[in-house]
């Protein structure tokens, strides 16, 4: 098969600036390519980059993107942009994946695809206009039924894919939780929709002073609002809510494609992994829970339904209310009991490393594979 891959406007492909979309459909292009399938994957030309090159058997070409804005309407009109200089550079392909807001509605050349939109992020109702579109994925359960609850029309069209683990994530062989370090770690975006505040307001509870005494946070992540945190000022509020524990707090900053090895060494050698998002509509299926999984970790989440694909509570992971009035002494209820408990934090570690096996690329791509071959079959009778 040809098949081609369009990432948005703002981030290129290797993830020099990070971004879960294009780790894992950077990753998805490889196996298709090493599969014998002609793969071209388009993202944005920055960062020094080549405007086309060929990495790992996948034909890379970048054109010019931007950096993202805080408006969502400005946002909108650069992926406009974007997209219609993507559409001059499309080749002839079987399959035309994309995430982009409207290359759905631009792309009319049959020769270029059958057009597979990928949805990654909490739909707002845009799905109903892309009419040409031969199947929409959805990245998760609760992102489906979404999907189906503003066009109930979509359901033949609509199908559910997970999201597969990127490059290096998978730990073939996962540390004892006796070699691990004290350390709870938290890795994404520095921004008041993941929780973050409420992390703050549980590390400096009684309890979990008490109990995790001697232990580290560690924050991973880029605040920066290009980068898609909420800028300076928010994180300098953060690390004052921190202060009464700041001793104990540590801030990596953002680990990109050059600081993967850091990256994955955290995942690798904390104890706890801890992600309280808030986001009921901005969460599709997170990553980064899912990578610490696939490292032994077991993590700590928020009550939120995009967890429940790969989590289930008390058998490979802990959940607790983040909704309840009382959530920061929750949090922190369950992180004091966590670090106190290696042989539960040794069970639901093991548990947790089984179920990201299924999320490793290969097994991912097969289904993918699976779908669009599916789709080109019910071309002809």
């Amino acid at each position: 098969m040809r098949i081609t891959i369009v990432q948005g406007a703002f981030l290129p492909v290797p993830p020099l600036r990070g971004g879960a979309v294009e780790k894992y459909w950077l990753a998805l292009g490889r196996e298709f390519a090493r599969r014998g399938h002609t793969v071209t994957q388009l993202s944005r030309w920055c960062d020094g980059l080549p405007a086309e090159e060929t990495r790992d058997g996948v034909r890379q070409v970048r054109v010019r993107g931007y950096d993202a804005p805080r408006s969502g309407l400005v946002l909108k009109w650069r992926d406009l942009l974007y997209s219609r200089r993507v559409i001059g550079a499309l080749p002839p392909a079987d399959i035309l994946v994309t995430n982009t807001f409207w290359l759905p509605l631009l792309a009319k050349d049959a020769s270029r695809g059958k057009i597979y939109v990928h949805v990654a992020r909490f739909p707002k109702g845009q799905h109903r206009l892309y009419t040409r579109a031969a199947r929409i994925q959805c990245v998760s359960t609760v992102v489906a039924n979404a999907v189906l609850a503003q066009c109930p029309a979509l359901k033949p069209r609509v199908k559910v894919l997970l999201n597969a683990l990127p490059d290096g994530a998978w730990e073939p062989q996962p540390l004892p939780d006796e070699s691990r370090d004290p350390v709870v770690f938290y890795a994404g975006r520095i921004h008041p929709e993941k929780g973050l505040d409420l992390l703050a307001a549980a590390w400096t509870h009684p309890r979990a002073q008490t109990a995790l005494a001697g232990w580290k946070l560690v924050l991973a992540g880029p605040w920066a609002v290009e980068q898609g945190g909420r800028g300076e000022n928010y994180r300098a509020q953060l690390a004052e809510k921190f202060s009464p524990a700041t001793n104990s707090v540590e801030w990596t900053g953002p680990l990109f494609s050059a600081e993967a090895d850091k990256l994955h060494q955290l995942y690798r050698r904390a104890r706890i992994f801890v992600y309280p998002s808030l986001a009921a509509q901005g969460e599709a299926l997170p990553s980064a829970p899912l990578e610490a999984m696939a490292a032994g970790t077991p993590c700590v989440v928020s009550n939120l339904d995009c967890f429940k694909d790969y989590l289930r509570p008390d058998e490979n992971g802990v959940v607790f209310d983040h909704t309840a009035e009382n959530a920061p002494e929750k949090l922190a209820e369950a992180l004091a009991n966590f670090a106190q408990n290696s042989a539960l934090r040794s069970k639901l570690g093991a548990a947790a490393w089984a179920t990201a096996a299924h999320f490793r690329v290969e097994e991912v791509a097969s289904g993918y594979l699976n779908d669009f071959e599916s789709l080109l079959a019910a071309r002809s009778p």
